[in-house]
């Protein structure tokens, strides 16, 4: 298994492999959250039921957030180990695929991107871990509101300015990266043989879709509830 990772296609593989994972996740994420917008009620279900769920709580979420940090140091690592052999980057070596600046810089993204999930475990997922797992309360419940909580806090968060500007920045250069990554996570597996044009256009429709969808979430709640 060492001897995997050690190699240059191994390495490779294993991004892609993390790439389609949190691609999943992406999709699956937006899923629930667009509910926040069209059934509060729904949104606050799910959501909760995410929540407590063991599978979900104990198994998938810990392999989600490996998932998360094996992906970033994987994409740092593939970087530094071309720029030292080659003197460029790795996404340069995808030929026509990288015509764009962008695409052959996807460490820039990268880190913007990461800074973004720093930024969103401190807006949720810490607060929620200290709720379950420190005060112990599983209940899904807020004093002063009717139901689970979940819709009152992801509403709270998007009243301010600031952090509505910052998600949607983030997305953006999510939309970007994603441009790329799509493609280039189907040409590491050598999944690209005959279907490449028909893979981009999906990856392009998957790269707008899934951004603006989170983007207008984040405006919608800001509109509407920052008043």
């Amino acid at each position: 298994m060492s001897g995997f990772f050690k190699s240059s296609i191994g390495r490779k593989v294993a991004m892609a492999l993390s790439a389609f994972f949190l691609m999943f996740f992406l999709l699956q994420h937006l899923a629930i959250n667009i509910l926040s917008v069209f059934s509060p009620e729904t949104f606050n279900e799910v959501s909760h039921f995410m929540g407590t769920n063991p599978l979900v709580q104990f198994a998938l979420q810990p392999i989600l957030i490996f998932a998360v940090v094996f992906h970033f140091v994987m994409g740092f690592v593939l970087e530094l180990k071309n720029k030292k052999a080659q003197g460029v980057s790795y996404t340069k070596n995808n030929g026509a695929a990288n015509s764009t600046w962008f695409s052959r810089n996807m460490i820039y993204s990268g880190i913007t991107i990461l800074a973004f999930i720093v930024l969103h475990f401190i807006d949720f997922w810490f607060p929620e871990i200290n709720t379950k797992f420190i005060q112990g309360d599983w209940s899904g419940t807020l004093q002063g509101v009717d139901g689970f909580r979940y819709h009152e806090e992801l509403v709270h968060k998007f009243t301010y300015p600031a952090r509505v500007i910052a998600y949607v920045i983030a997305f953006v250069f999510l939309g970007l990266h994603l441009a790329h990554g799509f493609t280039s996570a189907f040409q590491s597996m050598g999944g690209t043989v005959g279907r490449k044009k028909l893979l981009q256009n999906i990856g392009k429709a998957y790269s707008i879709i899934i951004p603006a969808g989170f983007i207008f979430i984040a405006i919608y709640h800001h509109l509407k509830h920052s008043s």
